[in-house]
């Protein structure tokens, strides 16, 4: 990276859960300075275990931490396309790493600017907030400028995203970080134009929803779009779009339904045949029903209606207030929750496709952040174990890149970035599982 390698000479305590601030300036008393050898590594293949991660506890720092995310958001500021967006590449000219040589996409585009809004970056303050505004109004625009009855909001075709993950994937995560911008309420945001922006978004990917509740267009590993259209809808609805209840509980029920919980056997077809894929998202899509299931439980038992031991099912559900043509569904999704969690974060499970590109990262993050949106404390000890080894394999320039289908070096990083910065969103994804 830019800077040499810091570390402590007495031991950190683990790392509080709070909000970083981020600059330029970071002065430590007591640290040394140690030079590593660079290593040009893919986060993907070391996130899931192909590259050494051996002691990558001494990355894991506070100093380290905002060295890394300060490195990755220079290297993303000078990736900026003249219109404001930010480009993955085509799929056809995958060897193409230069950020400046490909077009902008709306999908590329949403990543990087969630990863501004995650690290502090606003429309009026921050380093980077002309960057994060420039990246607004051309989202705004795509999106305003895409015909009516066009199912997509842009008319660039044939990107690495929507190859690899579904036609419809700009729309996708073009809702979500909308979604994170409403959530905000930044000093200078057009809101009327944003809610308008975000329905259409909403309303594309509720058109793209099959009876089965997958996304049509499906890509390489179109079970990945699927959850996060899933994610993106949940989203919405906590910023009060106009979301179809009924459209949202398909597509919840699609990823769930790609779990066992009898054997823990996974659905792999819409997954290209990675186990990592679908159970990362059915983990996802029951992390909200599995929440409400813990806590109506918990609740019960503080009223003395369950006993202290009382498990999680259909039955005690009941007896704490749940209707019982809703309780067994609940129940479902709370063991799927619990075993699904488990697998996703299974050595063997997060291997992926052996050589990992941007869909392993993706997975990863969507555990992640399910673990937030159930108010499942076990996300610190997600975070602690993989933000270690993603500060470790970061690019000299900054940047981290991919080494199969997904290889663009803009959404890998930014991607990298939104699991380093995670707990600043902590407020609005447990507002997501409410």
């Amino acid at each position: 990276m830019k800077h040499s390698v810091l570390f402590w000479i007495i031991p950190l305590s683990i790392l509080a859960v709070t909000p970083f601030v981020f600059d330029n300036n970071t002065d430590s008393e007591e640290i040394a300075i140690r030079t590593l050898e660079p290593i040009d590594g893919c986060v993907f293949m070391t996130i899931m275990g192909e590259q050494s991660s051996k002691d990558f506890s001494m990355y894991k720092n506070n100093e380290n931490i905002v060295l890394s995310i300060n490195d990755g958001l220079a290297w993303l500021s000078n990736s900026q396309l003249a219109n404001g967006g930010y480009g993955a590449g085509t799929h056809s000219r995958q060897e193409v790493l230069d950020p400046l040589a490909v077009k902008a996409d709306p999908a590329t585009t949403a990543m990087v600017a969630m990863a501004l809004v995650r690290s502090g970056t606003t429309l009026k303050k921050g380093t980077y907030s002309k960057q994060l505004s420039a990246a607004v109004s051309y989202m705004l625009e795509t999106i305003e400028n895409s015909p009516k009855n066009s199912p997509f909001i842009t008319a660039v075709r044939g990107t690495q995203i929507q190859t690899k993950l579904g036609e419809n994937i700009d729309a996708v995560l073009a809702a979500q970080f909308l979604s994170n911008l409403l959530d905000r309420d930044f000093k200078g945001a057009d809101k009327k134009r944003i809610t308008r922006a975000l329905d259409i978004c909403v309303a594309k990917i509720q058109d793209g929803t099959d009876a089965s509740g997958k996304q049509s267009g499906a890509g390489w590993a179109g079970v990945l779009q699927s959850g996060l259209a899933n994610s993106a809808l949940e989203s919405a609805d906590a910023v009060g779009a106009d979301v179809d209840q009924e459209v949202l509980e398909r597509a919840k029920n699609y990823q769930k339904d790609n779990f066992n919980v009898d054997d823990n056997s996974v659905k792999t077809d819409e997954g290209a045949g990675i186990m990592l894929y679908a159970v990362s998202n059915s983990t996802r899509a029951s992390a909200k029903d599995a929440r409400k299931a813990k806590e109506l439980i918990q609740k019960a038992k503080a009223e003395g209606k369950l006993a202290e031991d009382a498990p999680v099912n259909a039955d005690n559900l009941v007896i704490a207030g749940m209707l019982e043509g809703k309780a067994q569904g609940i129940a479902t999704s709370y063991n799927v929750y619990e075993s699904a969690k488990k697998l996703a974060q299974d050595k063997g499970v997060m291997s992926g496709f052996g050589n990992n590109g941007g869909e392993e990262f993706l997975s990863f993050l969507q555990t992640g952040e399910s673990l937030i949106v159930n108010n499942d404390d076990s996300w610190i000890n997600w975070y602690d174990d993989m933000s270690g080894r993603i500060l470790k394999i970061q690019n000299s320039d900054g940047s981290w890149n991919g080494h199969h289908c997904i290889t663009s070096p803009v959404f890998c990083t930014a991607t990298s970035l939104l699991l380093l910065t995670v707990e600043n969103d902590i407020a609005f994804l447990s507002k997501v599982g409410e």
